[in-house]
């Protein structure tokens, strides 16, 4: 991506987070009764423990992990050596500014625990067998506790949005805009680049701009105002890109539209996701865009042409094209579960994405809302707009998260890649988040074995 994103100002976090007797879900796999340890919102160690306290065994696991096996955890034979630990460091260094403790123990080959932390600053959080994953990372969400992302200028919007989503799991996010006009967009752009070059943010990180429209197709708008409609316009992008670089994660339009091919181009040339939705194109018209570098589909099966054995339409073309990441809204009333199982079923590539489409009402009961400028009823817990269509939801991380796992079907590891791991390759940001590793922020969700919430931690603060 071109340009530089500004750098987040990280608060030093003094001490170690250490989470004991825990299932770890980590890429190798998951480690039972496992400790994972923190120093200065970074990870430093991941590994199985060896007694009743938590304390730890052999086979600690400080690096990229390449080779070890995990069956029931990460092999007892793996050692931690100094070369791994200060991989780790180098990795976090990238990120975390100048001086931190996290990676100066690290590059020392400092063990957990050591004398280089003070003793009085561990926080030991027993898990009780519990499930310690990834923090999530929702990449299409608009807003909550009554509050847009499209009125991000306004005091204290971006903020609340941060902390309800932050206390319900998700610890990234990209702030996701509505059909506008591009003052409105502009505004919010100016809004969260300001927001994110100001400091340490409270609840989840938000980690860029999902721009959802205004490219899209006139005959599939759902809840976006069709009077701010507009074909697709690369120099809007290239000014925005210019003045905001890196901000832009990804671009939601319609591939049919004349200049479509030549945007999605310019888009993937620049790093950015470029995702289908609100669409009427063909089957042919999606593979066509496949071809000029489109990767991604948003809310899959909502706003977009519908399978038909003879007339496939996007769906088919998000089903059956492997180069797709699909996105899905797991709430039980935009997808039936029964479709969402077959969407996980050839989406098995870790290129299946869990987004809440949450809108300003998540978070709190029926009534009246605006989605953009939008009118939106809430009823029933059900989100439509004054013509009828499905407006958002009220969805949370954490909700859709257990819905993967009770309504279709996948297991702990599948839906937390879904909430973490894949979002995260999406947006650029894997490198950071989403997954439980050495050298990535300490963000985290605590589940217990009911998969209820317990906490969640973002670069070490406990923020729910």
């Amino acid at each position: 991506m071109s340009g530089v994103l500004p750098d987040r100002q990280f608060a030093e976090k003094k001490g170690v987070i250490r989470f004991v007797n825990a299932r770890i879900v980590t890429p190798q796999g998951v480690i039972e009764n496992g400790i994972c340890e923190a120093i200065d919102g970074w990870i430093v160690s991941v590994s199985p423990s060896g007694g009743e306290n938590g304390e730890e065994a052999g086979g600690a696991y400080s690096g990229s992990g390449q080779g070890q096996a995990a069956s029931g955890g990460i092999a007892d034979s793996a050692q931690r050596d100094a070369a791994d630990i200060a991989a780790a460091a180098d990795s976090a260094q990238r990120h975390a500014e100048s001086g931190s403790s996290a990676v100066k123990a690290a590059k020392a080959g400092t063990p957990s625990g050591s004398s280089a932390v003070d003793a009085g600053n561990v926080r030991v959080i027993d898990a009780h067998g519990g499930w310690l994953l990834p923090g999530f990372v929702d990449i299409h969400v608009h807003g909550g506790m009554g509050e847009d992302f499209m009125d991000a200028g306004k005091p204290g919007v971006l903020e609340t949005i941060a902390k309800f989503h932050g206390s319900h799991g998700s610890t990234s996010m990209l702030a996701t805009t509505m059909t506008a006009t591009r003052d409105m967009i502009d505004g919010v752009l100016e809004a969260v680049w300001a927001y994110r070059s100001k400091g340490e943010m409270p609840g989840a990180s938000i980690e860029g701009v999902h721009l959802e429209g205004p490219f899209i197709s006139p005959q599939w708008p759902g809840a976006q105002n069709p009077e701010h409609i507009s074909e697709p316009r690369t120099d809007w992008l290239e000014d925005w890109e210019a003045r905001f670089p890196g901000l832009i994660r990804q671009l939601t339009l319609a591939p049919e539209r004349e200049g479509a091919l030549e945007t999605i181009a310019w888009l993937r040339a620049n790093g950015i996701t470029a995702a289908l939705g609100h669409t009427d194109a063909s089957y042919e018209e999606v593979l066509a865009a496949v071809e000029a570098g489109l990767n991604h589909a948003v809310h899959t099966f909502n706003a977009m042409t519908p399978l038909h054995h003879r007339k496939p339409g996007t769906a088919g073309a998000v089903l059956g094209c492997d180069g797709i990441v699909a996105e899905v809204i797991a709430d039980g009333i935009h997808v039936h579960p029964g479709a969402v199982k077959l969407l996980a079923k050839v989406k098995t590539d870790g290129n299946l994405v869990l987004v809440t489409d949450a809108m300003s009402a998540a978070g709190l009961g029926d009534g009246d809302y605006f989605l953009g400028d939008l009118p939106v009823v809430v009823k029933d817990g059900v989100a439509l707009t004054q013509g009828g269509a499905l407006a958002g939801s009220r969805l949370t991380m954490a909700e859709g998260f257990r819905f993967l796992i009770g309504q279709v079907g996948l297991s702990v590891e599948r839906a937390s890649d879904a909430a973490s791991g894949a979002p995260a390759r999406q947006a650029g940001i894997y490198e950071t988040t989403g997954s439980i590793q050495p050298g990535k922020r300490a963000d985290f969700v605590l589940m217990d074995a009911a998969l209820e919430l317990r906490g969640v931690w973002a670069e070490g603060r406990k923020i729910g």
